[in-house]
């Protein structure tokens, strides 16, 4: 194997490794918005943990984050509780963030 070989090898685990990081760590983002969002809706214990899976489930229907939105201005709305798009897309990026930390420190 020449020395290219051995450096693409190492960049594609850098590449894969990076990419499961970001998944993980959006995944747990999205439980963190998910529970954050089901204490909103005055949901708790298995209820709450049920919702924070439905909130992840939501983000794998299409690519970007309005499939999640989506799922979530509905259920606010059946609710009657407004939380503007702004305050919503603002918490998921720093439950996402904290995440992310949280994973690079496990």
């Amino acid at each position: 194997m020449t020395g290219f070989d051995e450096r693409q090898r190492a960049e594609e685990g850098r590449y894969r490794h990076d990419q499961e990081l970001m998944f993980k760590a959006r995944n747990r983002g999205n439980r963190m918005f998910g529970m954050w969002l089901a204490e909103q809706l005055g949901l708790a214990g298995d209820a709450a943990v049920s919702y924070a899976k439905d909130v992840v489930v939501a983000d794998f229907e299409a690519p970007g984050d309005e499939d999640l939105f989506t799922k979530v201005r509905a259920d606010l709305s059946g609710k009657s509780i407004e939380i503007s798009d702004h305050v919503l897309q603002k918490r998921l990026q720093e439950f996402r963030e904290l995440a992310l930390q949280q994973i690079k420190t496990e």
